[in-house]
């Protein structure tokens, strides 16, 4: 009997896992479909592009596109603004979060519980765009670098995420530290930070992806040809197609507007794959250590 109800359970397990499988399986084809299709019609000639002939794979194989596209200085430009807005960002946003959530994670802290009805209403309740835009002017972001930075450094999702993860961090080992002669700031320098490296890394990715996709600010609050980071020299480039058409038209290259904007797409793509693979591990205990405990 008990042999019955273990092959039947293993049974249940197995359809389970195959059909779960099988619908993430047909989700990630269907997430990575679209860049395929890009990368392909990076690499396509002209005249597969006119005729859209382009599919999942490159046809008349070029790198024409590419080596005109990473000619252009204001590609790399746009792209170092993007980079290192989005390195100082996850540096700051990391030193805010952590000095706020831990002691926000500690209930001897008399204003933990203001603080976090707060930071909670912040997440039910989003800023009205006017307002926030002039409040924004008012402190002189506009046209300004650090408008890619200051206005993402703190998210209250992510600070819960960090709070808690701080909340179930053993505390025997706080009071040890304590014991030994350690504040609160050196215990969580020495003691707490070094053990915390998943839900950093993941906060950290959080803000990272957010900032080097961030696109409403800087097309609010950026003009200025020469600060725009790479989501804003995107859009640039593919609403200048016109021009590059006319361009093309009248000269003997192999590349439209059309595997130009391609290229752009991927350029933009290409950073945060390259980075995630390294931070997997530690991104999924984060995730998983931080929502355990509210």
């Amino acid at each position: 009997m008990d042999n019955a109800k273990q092959i039947k359970t293993s049974r249940g397990d197995f359809w389970y896992t195959t059909i779960i499988t099988v619908i993430l399986v047909v989700i990630g084809l269907v997430a990575v479909f679209p860049m395929v299709a890009e990368l392909a019609l990076s690499f396509s000639s002209k005249a597969a592009a006119d005729t859209k002939s382009v599919t999942i794979y490159p046809k008349d194989f070029t790198l024409d596109s590419w080596k005109y596209m990473l000619s252009q200085m204001s590609l790399w430009k746009s792209s170092l603004i993007s980079l290192s807005s989005t390195a100082i960002g996850i540096l700051l946003a990391l030193i805010v979060n952590v000095l706020l959530a831990y002691p926000l994670s500690k209930k001897d802290f008399p204003l933990r519980k203001i603080l976090m009805l707060l930071i909670v209403f912040t997440m039910v309740f989003k800023a009205p765009v006017v307002p926030y835009y002039l409040q924004i002017a008012r402190l002189g972001l506009k046209n300004n670098y650090w408008v890619l930075i200051f206005p993402h450094i703190l998210n209250a999702y992510n600070l819960i995420v960090m709070r808690t993860f701080f909340q179930a961090f053993p505390k025997e080992i706080e009071e040890a530290a304590t014991i030994d002669g350690c504040g609160k700031f050196m215990t969580l320098l020495k003691v707490v930070l070094p053990s915390s490296k998943p839900v950093l890394t993941t906060v950290g990715l959080f803000y990272g992806v957010t900032m080097w996709n961030q696109y409403q600010n800087p097309l609010m609050f950026i003009s200025k040809n020469d600060l725009f980071p790479m989501q804003l020299r995107i859009r640039q480039i593919l609403n200048s197609g016109a021009d590059i058409t006319a361009i093309v038209r009248t000269a003997d290259v192999n590349y439209t507007a059309t595997t130009l904007g391609a290229v752009v797409v991927i350029f933009a793509i290409v950073p945060i794959l390259c980075i995630y693979p390294f931070l997997q591990k530690h991104f999924n205990k984060g995730a998983m250590l931080g929502s355990v405990k509210g």
